[in-house]
């Protein structure tokens, strides 16, 4: 496996590195079609810049709704990327996505779930409808590292892992932001011309939702941490943290709702300080802003009878529950 030569964030000069991707990305498509998947995130949000800055309308962008986003998400995405002159088309791919999920358990096993449902499946149809000999996507320097150290599979690493996606699925992949880590994303974000709220947001994983069910991923377990999420999100908006998110754990626990004993659901909180993800430390929440999102949950969410906060670094915890 050839190494990845890192470009730190403090050390690059991005429109040098914008110019170099603009410039490799149209030697390697050529006259010809390319295509990627837009979640929102900022390593997608980047490279859909990046290759409609290359490309122009030779870029073809789906968002895949794949029923594990957060709440309307899709249709806000979309709307955010209309106003830069970028032109998106929203795939429902719900059914595919909860079909391969049925019985899956196992946190490797879901994260492959999403990988083949994604690449051969949904995007398989959508390359053949494009007639796009790439896919364009932003994989960065710690999805590989993670992925090859075994930490966990990362949905959007493959040559790294021995696979030739052009014998899997059938077209090549172009990684242009490959060497650099997510703070170095967030200043070619900045240099793109992206707004703030599109390259600054907190990460949010390749598998979406999926990776904060603990246990079998139903779109009813979905809807719970969807709620969880949104309730998170809102009150740690102004923390200056790396990433903060909900988990839906598999155990039900004791709790007490109207007087009676009932067994519900446990969400966890984790909110996370770090510069790159390969190691964070829990943020030291005040203990009022702790209590406000545990009542909150609780009360606006039944089924949810307990509320815990993560207090272990990474290592031994990872960002993601899954």
């Amino acid at each position: 496996m050839t190494k990845i030569k890192e470009i730190k964030a403090g050390a690059m000069n991005v429109q040098k590195f914008i110019d170099d991707k603009v410039r490799a990305i149209r030697q390697a498509v050529g006259e010809g079609y390319a295509i990627n998947a837009l979640s929102g995130g900022v390593d997608s949000a980047v490279v859909t810049a990046l290759g409609h800055k290359a490309l122009g309308n030779r870029l073809k962008t789906y968002i895949i709704d794949n029923g594990i986003m957060r709440e309307k998400e899709p249709a806000q995405v979309a709307a955010a990327f209309k106003k830069l002159g970028i032109p998106v088309e929203v795939v429902d791919a719900q059914k595919a996505f909860f079909k391969a999920f049925q019985g899956v358990t196992d946190p490797e096993e879901k994260r492959e779930a999403v990988t083949q449902t994604f690449y051969k499946d949904v995007f398989g149809k959508l390359v053949v409808k494009s007639k796009a000999k790439y896919l364009l996507q932003g994989t960065i320097l710690t999805d590989v590292d993670e992925t090859v150290a075994g930490i966990k599979r990362q949905h959007n690493v493959f040559e790294q892992l021995g696979i030739d996606p052009q014998k899997a699925f059938g077209y090549k992949i172009l990684e242009p932001l490959i060497e650099l880590r997510k703070d170095g994303v967030r200043k070619v974000g900045a240099g793109l011309g992206l707004p703030e709220s599109m390259f600054a947001r907190i990460p949010f994983p390749g598998p979406a939702l999926a990776a904060r069910v603990i246990g079998e991923v139903t779109p009813e377990r979905i809807a719970l941490v969807r709620k969880a999420t949104g309730i998170v999100e809102a009150a740690l908006k102004n923390v200056p943290a790396f990433q903060y998110l909900a988990i839906l754990h598999e155990d039900r626990v004791t709790g007490m709702r109207d007087g009676k004993r009932v067994f519900g659901n446990q969400i966890e909180i984790r909110c996370w300080d770090s510069k790159d993800a390969r190691t964070a430390k829990p943020t030291r929440l005040p203990y009022e802003v702790l209590e406000k999102m545990a009542a909150k949950i609780t009360k606006s969410i039944p089924e949810v009878v307990s509320v815990t906060y993560n207090i272990t670094t990474k290592p031994t915890s990872t960002i993601e529950a899954v």
